[in-house]
């Protein structure tokens, strides 16, 4: 014989994404605040597809079966709360940096000239510029930037740096689509999405110019987590 209760898992506060989800009125203001119309709606439920959705009830309860007799086996461990807003973009600013030097590097390398060396420079300022706003988002947040990485970068040929970057791009890209559904500000979603889509813009130029395709996993982008992208990231960096 067996009875059913009902659990309440404590509250937690919504993301970003989850609250625009599910809250029309947010909903509007987000897409009015990317620019609005139909581009920046369709691109928003791409994004919501790509970042998944949860199967949980709408009050949060949980329906759990309990058998009369033998105490049941302990629950297993809660998963890890999810990253704050201030710790995610750190976490983005550490990859600008290494971003931000990897162009540098390149550039004072001699091994690139006219247009590639134009790219190049122009891709560099980019990260540049999302370093700086990111270092400003985290004292806006109440948080201290991430202290700047020293890195070391082994850059061969001239083809082999192309490629390279282009990792790095595909990387980044990936990186940003991977922390939307945890981003808790809308306003930090916004700022996030707006330089996801710079990077995956750096990423399909110079995927052209390694041979690959603008888009490599097809019409819908593939996000990375933090374990994924970390262990990338490590060997440019000098501990």
């Amino acid at each position: 014989m067996t009875s059913r209760v009902l659990t309440e898992e404590p509250p937690r506060e919504p993301s970003a994404m989850e609250e625009l989800a599910t809250d029309a009125g947010s909903r509007k203001r987000f897409l009015k605040m990317l620019g609005g119309g139909a581009a920046a709606t369709a691109g928003f439920g791409l994004l919501l597809s790509a970042c998944g959705g949860g199967d949980d009830d709408e009050d949060g309860a949980e329906e759990v079966e309990i058998s009369e007799g033998p105490d049941p086996a302990p629950p297993s461990a809660p998963p890890p709360e999810p990253a704050a807003d201030v710790d995610i973009v750190n976490y983005a600013l550490t990859l600008e940096y290494v971003e931000a030097d990897f162009y540098d590097a390149v550039i004072e390398s001699g091994l690139f000239s006219g247009s590639r060396l134009d790219l190049l420079k122009v891709i560099g300022d980019h990260e540049l510029q999302h370093v700086e706003a990111l270092a400003n988002t985290v004292g806006i947040l109440g948080g201290r930037p991430v202290a700047k990485p020293r890195t070391r970068f082994e850059l061969g040929s001239a083809a082999a740096v192309v490629e390279l970057a282009a990792t790095v791009e595909n990387l980044g890209a990936a990186a940003y689509l991977g922390q939307a559904g945890n981003i808790q500000s809308k306003e930090v979603l916004a700022a996030a999405l707006s330089i996801h889509t710079v990077e995956a813009r750096h990423a399909a130029a110079l995927n052209s110019l390694t041979g690959l395709p603008p888009t490599p996993d097809g019409a819908f982008a593939k996000p990375a987590t933090m374990a994924q992208v970390l262990p990338q990231v490590s060997p440019f960096i000098v501990s």
